[in-house]
């Protein structure tokens, strides 16, 4: 339907259907009044019925039928100091889970030493966690989750692009918590529920908390987190005095480099992902929120809780590398049977990784619900489908990419989160230039009103050609167990990852001048 053909809600509807379409009508006139493409649906339609349902669940238990539409500034309420914790709180709450676990162990598939694995965890996860923190500030501001912000230098078309890339990290990051969480389950099961059943209830469990909405997340990790803090503390306490601190790394000069490279481009992917999903948590905090609050507690709060897991698979990494028995559980049974192999007595290592597994719920919620928002931002028609439905849907690919990886957890690990960090790295220098140096880093600059309606966003040629320039960066520079690029084999034996440096300057230097053009001879 041609977008000057929209109908104001109500016109030509009964009162039952008018009802549905004002719940999950968009926002796009500069009056701001809801208006909505129709589709000559009726209440006797599938897709009628549908929103009709959902609407239903939205006023009995707040599911959130119109989760992509901008929240107006008037709309908002001012937020108390707990409220304002979640800010960190929330991070806490999914990421302090096995997957961070496994990811601090790659230091020891990496042939590095215990000083050397934690000294670029750290760094890492503090680096992307600082590029996850700056795209959160712009939740309140504009009142729009995150990939209808990149609306603004993307354009319309290219962005459904970044919305599809979207789509696929949150599936590969749910699917790492689904293989996690169901190892876990299989050991504290002693192995009668094996690896496949494990994934299975994992994934219908962060399904069935997601379906519920926002609200039900946050109140899931507002009291998660503690538990999972203690749980941590109480497994550094058992495994850490295990660590091996004295074993140096036998690699040096390039070789040494290329590790650490290539090391370092999977812990900050791991922490980066967050980048293009941050604002989504953050929409419903007042356009006064400070800027640098939001900018340090959620840095710092997926920071700390991401370290704390991955500090600690660093300390048992170093283990691994002088225990052969313990490296044989971890490469045969899997990161559940490796913890319960490590702690004492193995009654209450099952009720560990019973906890554990609802960690690794809490960060599947998250991804499961940004995932529907970023499938609804494909296409108009998918935006009217149900939430609900997406996430039925994404369900089932989850369980069957999950099934399909779960004996290549490490490869999966080493391969997935750095893909994530290069496409995220060109996301945010796209979105933090076009900002400050395009809009003065001032929301005012922003047609907010329009941010649903393609005839007043960008274009987004600047902002394609540019995401597009930034992926040679990362052919040219990656280094994967299926690829690595002729740049990435320059350093060292087995190649460093560069893929993110190269990515950044390769977007930087496309997009500015690009986007000065398509300003002047476009004007949009």
């Amino acid at each position: 339907m041609a977008y000057d053909e929209e109908k104001h809600l109500g016109q030509s509807v009964g009162e039952d259907l008018r009802k549905v379409a004002s719940q999950s009508a968009f926002d796009v006139g500069s009056s701001n009044k809801a208006t909505l493409e129709y589709d000559n649906a009726t209440n006797d339609s599938i897709l009628g019925k549908l929103r009709a349902f959902e609407t239903s669940l939205d006023k009995k238990f707040g599911i959130e039928s119109q989760a992509i539409n901008r929240v107006l500034p008037e709309e908002k309420v001012p937020q108390l100091w707990h409220h304002q914790a979640m800010m960190a709180l929330l991070w806490a709450g999914c990421t302090m889970n096995i997957s961070c676990f496994s990811t601090g162990l790659l230091g020891w598939e990496f042939g590095l030493d215990f000083t050397q694995s934690i000294t670029i965890t750290i760094f890492g996860t503090l680096l992307g966690s600082m590029v996850s923190g700056w795209c959160a500030i712009l939740g309140p501001g504009t009142g729009l989750r995150q990939i209808s912000i990149s609306r603004y230098s993307f354009g319309w078309w290219p962005s459904k692009l970044v919305a599809a890339l979207n789509v696929i990290s949150q599936i590969g990051w749910s699917s790492v918590g689904c293989i996690t969480g169901g190892s876990a389950l299989s050991a504290a099961s002693s192995g009668r529920i094996g690896p496949i059943p494990g994934i299975i209830i994992i994934a219908v469990i962060s399904s069935v908390i997601n379906l519920c909405g926002l609200k039900m997340i946050l109140s899931y990790e507002k009291g998660a987190w503690f538990v999972f803090f203690v749980v941590f503390m109480v497994m550094y306490g058992e495994m850490a005095p295990k660590a091996d601190i004295k074993t140096k790394s036998t690699l040096a000069g390039a070789d040494l480099h290329g590790q650490v490279l290539s090391l370092l481009a999977v812990v900050y992917g791991s922490s980066v992902s967050w980048a293009s999903v941050a604002a989504d948590y953050y929409v419903q905090y007042p356009i006064t929120t400070s800027k640098t609050k939001v900018f340090i507690l959620t840095t710092m709060g997926i920071t700390i809780s991401t370290c704390i897991g991955m500090v600690l698979g660093c300390c048992v990494g170093s283990t691994l590398a002088v225990n052969e028995d313990l490296a044989n559980t971890y490469n045969n049974e899997g990161v559940g049977f490796l913890i319960q192999a490590m702690m004492y007595p193995r009654g209450f290592a099952k009720f560990i990784l019973v906890i554990l597994v609802l960690a690794g719920i809490g960060m599947n919620c998250i991804n499961l619900y940004s995932c529907a928002l970023s499938v609804q931002q494909f296409a108009r028609p998918f935006a009217r489908v149900p939430r609900f439905l997406w996430t039925i849907l994404l369900f089932g690919i989850i369980i069957g990419i999950a099934i399909g990886g779960r004996e290549h957890l490490n490869a999966y690990l080493q391969n997935f989160l750095s893909l994530l960090g290069y496409w995220a790295t060109s996301f945010f220098v796209i979105i933090y230039i076009e900002h400050y140096l395009f809009r003065k880093g001032r929301f005012e600059n922003y047609d907010l009103d329009g941010w649903n309606d393609p005839k007043r966003l960008p274009m987004g040629i600047a902002g394609l050609i540019a995401f597009l320039i930034g992926v040679v960066g990362w052919v040219l520079g990656m280094v994967e167990t299926w690829f690595s690029g002729p740049l990435g084999l320059l350093i060292g034996s087995d190649g460093g990852d560069i893929a993110n440096e190269l990515c950044l300057v390769f977007t930087v230097v496309t997009y500015i001048p690009l986007r000065y053009l398509e300003l002047r001879y476009i004007g949009r």
